[in-house]
């Protein structure tokens, strides 16, 4: 019998039923893409500490991830300016991520429970409900107003919500 690589994954991950490990755990803004990022970021926390919103941590594999369940990414920098090594760069003008969140099949409204928390709490407006005649309102994600910051994230019942 021959030993496979197990995937590790978190306490959460197990009681969600999510033992592959699949869930996107995002990089901090601004991260350097096409690999450069896992290349250049040495681990050291700087960002971790430096994030007022808490909401960075270690990922399984060590290198800082964003954890909206947390809270929400206010994309105020202060990652990038304590990141040494380059693996976090922010540029005037270029958008600090293409990530935008998605419902999933976990969510209440989509079974037939009364919930807009993800619509509350999205301050870009970009989560919308979809009302029909005798049926619960369903959450619409308008994507090119999302800016991926993950509020809808933590407030969601049914952890139905991910930023990707």
């Amino acid at each position: 019998m021959s030993m496979t690589s197990l995937t590790q994954i978190s306490r959460r991950q197990f009681l969600r039923g999510d033992i592959r490990g699949r869930r996107l755990t995002p990089p901090p803004p601004w991260a350097t893409g096409g690999g450069l990022f896992e290349e250049l970021c040495s681990a050291c926390d700087a960002c971790i500490d430096a994030c007022p919103e808490s909401i960075l941590a270690r990922s399984p594999s060590g290198l800082p991830t964003v954890d909206f369940r947390r809270g929400a990414c206010t994309f105020c920098g202060a990652c990038t300016d304590s990141c040494e090594t380059g693996a976090l760069v922010r540029t005037g003008g270029v958008d600090p991520w293409a990530h935008v969140a998605r419902v999933g099949a976990g969510c209440l409204a989509l079974r037939g429970v009364m919930c807009e928390s993800c619509r509350d709490a999205c301050d870009s407006g970009a989560i919308r409900m979809s009302y029909g005649v005798g049926a619960v309102a369903t959450p619409r994600i308008n994507q090119p107003s999302c800016t991926g910051c993950g509020s809808c994230v933590g407030v969601c019942p049914g952890d139905a919500i991910e930023v990707y």
